[in-house]
């Protein structure tokens, strides 16, 4: 903890730089994996392609995968970057498809027949059923976000890993590697902390349970005026 206490400076811009390259690599992997999904729910024919070549690109150990990639993309945080967007494709897809497939036919047909527009029906129906499976996905998504990150500073991305790396170059000094492994796990705590508060809001049973509790408090008002 002294390191922590004396050097408050260098763990907040190295905490910075990881926490930049855990959310890049989400939106990123997020705006590709959800047409992939979309895809792989219209033509079930291309799941099993699909997932299987994304299975088989997650058992690729990280640090092999970083190496390929340094010659097309350099030995900097782009290499680190594309390597997490690869990881974190299996997860999300394979969420995202779990939740646009577990959509019942007839609640789309319902809303159909309601006048629902392909578009309201995707923004009103679909993404409000879908966004709970695809957060507990994107959660997975960002604990490996933030494991890969830490293996990148070994390759010149930066990040909290710089310490723990640091720390067993410098003859075993213990003090950035505990700094780096305790600021590194509260990270991870504290992401999937938020993205849970997210899910849980989310949760259709909690939106009944609020609408609920709303419209007991409105017959109550209505019952007192």
């Amino acid at each position: 903890m002294s390191y922590l206490l004396n050097n408050p400076g260098i763990i907040w811009g190295l905490l910075l730089e990881h926490l930049q390259m855990t959310l890049l690599t989400l939106v990123i992997s997020t705006l590709l994996a959800l047409p992939i999904a979309l895809l792989v729910t219209r033509f079930r024919w291309l799941s099993v392609p699909v997932l299987g070549t994304l299975g088989i690109l997650y058992t690729v150990p990280s640090l092999a995968l970083i190496i390929l990639l340094i010659p097309i993309f350099g030995l900097n945080a782009n290499s680190v970057i594309v390597a997490m967007v690869i990881y974190t494709q299996v997860i999300l897809v394979r969420s995202l498809a779990v939740g646009l497939q577990s959509i019942k036919p007839s609640v789309l047909e319902a809303a159909k027949g309601m006048g629902m527009s392909p578009w309201q029906r995707w923004w009103q129906v679909q993404v409000p059923l879908v966004l709970p499976i695809f957060l507990a996905g994107l959660r997975i998504a960002a604990i490996v976000a933030i494991a890969i990150a830490t293996i990148g500073a070994k390759f010149g991305a930066g990040g909290l890993g710089t310490l723990l790396f640091e720390g067993i170059a410098q003859a075993g000094r213990y003090d950035k590697i505990w700094a780096g492994a305790i600021t590194v796990s509260l990270l991870a705590f504290a992401i999937n902390g938020a993205i849970l508060s997210l899910e849980w809001a989310a949760s259709p049973a909690r939106r009944i349970q609020q609408s609920l509790k709303n419209k007991t408090k409105l017959d109550r008002l209505s019952q007192a005026g």
